[in-house]
């Protein structure tokens, strides 16, 4: 009998390509979900987009807003809200910490990654970034462009 290939899948790792040329990162933290019902199974088969996500403190906790979780096709009525805001599980000395940052200087906690971990959890990275003004991102694009050209060169 051949082996069916499962839906499912560990090796999930979905990256928010756009935070990376909107932001410049200073700090990364990862962070557990509170997931509910059928999101983890949605999440395994990698329907998921970080694009809109956001971060914001609401009573001395973490959430974030805006992550677009696929509802599960298999799911009936015991599926899950896509867009509800979703609590985020990290050590309190970090809250603090992260809030400290956020409220002082002007930066913003976005997320950048999300992926399944050994254990089988899912973990959302996410980033302290202070945003990108219009010349640093040409200089961004700049940077890529030569690298790519040296790339070409080397081969």
């Amino acid at each position: 009998m051949a082996k069916e290939k499962s839906r499912f899948s560990n090796n999930i790792n979905i990256k928010n390509r756009k935070a990376r040329y909107e932001y410049e990162f200073i700090d990364t933290y990862i962070a557990g979900m509170a997931l509910k019902g059928t999101e983890i199974k949605s999440i395994r088969e990698g329907k998921v987009n970080l694009m809109d996500g956001y971060c914001y403190f609401s009573k001395g906790e973490l959430f974030v807003k805006g992550i677009h979780i696929t509802p599960y096709a298999q799911g009936s009525f015991y599926n899950h809200e896509t867009n509800r805001d979703r609590k985020l599980l990290l050590k309190k000395k970090e809250l603090d910490k992260i809030e400290i940052k956020i409220n002082e200087k002007g930066l913003t906690l976005i997320p950048s990654r999300l992926f399944i971990n050994d254990r089988g959890l899912a973990k959302l990275e996410v980033a302290l970034a202070k945003g990108k003004k219009l010349h640093d991102k040409r200089n961004t694009i700049k940077e890529k462009d030569t690298k790519r050209e040296l790339e070409k060169i080397k081969f």
